[in-house]
């Protein structure tokens, strides 16, 4: 007889694709960030962080910092939960060890517990492929088909409407994923603007997300700035925009002089790697190429920012 899976997800990424796959009743516990589905908010909560996660983006930034420099993970686990949810999978990740509980953190907690040892399913994704190859691999370690052409439709539909827009009408764009210290958006996300058609600059598909001066961000002098700071809503971005627009320098941008600095909800759309960078990927078509693209995220995934 197939025991039914017993999932704990410990990154909102790995959730969205237990639900993608139809699975979300079988999700037993998450992470203090999984927020969808609305239903996992319900759950046990099986991390939390060891820093405040509440002040100024520098002040987040130093926090963690000192953290890890003392040879400190930044979340904890809490065995005691996972103990009694007795899971039979968990979902984690070896990405990160600032944006969500790591691979090391979850084999340290699992080495203490005593009534089960779960299938551990570590994501590690640098680009849109790795992210659909991911989604196969939890499918396929969950005993389900994953079903993902509709999302590769999506992402056909944006790629044939762009790829037809010459060089010369195809904006630079740079994509901010933390203020302060400054970060460039990498990973997938260049790969996103380029399929919506910009000309992604200071970031390279399926590296790592660089730290920047703001000497390079005034030398690459973008025709859009698009602030998708890690783990922010749009509120909370707004914030952050504002802040850098403090900046000496702020006006002197392009993207600032021509009106074409955008906000986005990064932590739900564009720093999360699992279906909904689809989403992501419509939003910056819009952004990018607005007379092409009428998505209706504005308002709710994105706006335009005046400061």
């Amino acid at each position: 007889m197939t025991t039914s899976p017993r999932i704990v997800s410990l990154i909102p990424s790995a959730t969205e694709i237990v639900d993608y796959l139809g699975l979300a009743d079988a999700l037993v516990g998450r992470s203090h960030e999984c927020d969808s589905p609305i239903s996992v908010q319900a759950l046990p909560v099986c991390t939390e962080p060891k820093f405040d996660p509440v002040g100024s983006s520098r002040d987040i930034h130093d926090r963690v910092t000192m953290l890890l420099q003392s040879a400190l993970s930044v979340y904890r686990v809490k065995t005691e939960v996972l103990e009694a949810l007795s899971p039979t999978h968990i979902l984690t990740q070896a990405q990160c060890e600032v944006c969500a509980v790591n691979l090391a953190d979850v084999e340290v907690a699992i080495a203490t517990l005593t009534t089960m040892q779960p299938r551990v399913i570590s994501l590690q994704p640098l680009t849109l492929r790795d992210v659909w190859e991911d989604v196969e691999r939890v499918a396929a370690a969950l005993g389900v088909t994953a079903d993902l052409a509709p999302l590769q439709q999506r992402v056909n539909d944006c790629a044939t409407e762009t790829q037809v827009i010459p060089t010369g009408d195809r904006p630079t764009v740079v994509c901010i994923e933390w203020a302060e210290p400054l970060m460039a958006a990498g990973n997938w996300v260049p790969e996103l603007v380029e399929l919506a058609g910009g000309r992604s600059r200071l970031a390279q598909v399926g590296k790592h997300s660089p730290w920047l001066t703001w000497e390079a961000l005034l030398d690459a002098d973008p025709d859009i700035l698009v602030i998708m700071p890690c783990g922010f809503d749009l509120a909370r971005t707004r914030q952050d925009a504002e802040a850098l627009s403090q900046h000496p320098q702020w006006r002197t941008l392009t993207a600032v002089k021509t009106g074409r600095v955008y906000l986005t909800d990064g932590n739900q759309y564009f720093n999360r790697p699992g279906p909904r960078l689809v989403d992501s990927l419509e939003m910056l078509a819009e952004i990018i190429h607005p007379a092409q693209f009428q998505f209706d995220y504005e308002g709710k995934g994105w706006c335009r920012f005046s400061g």
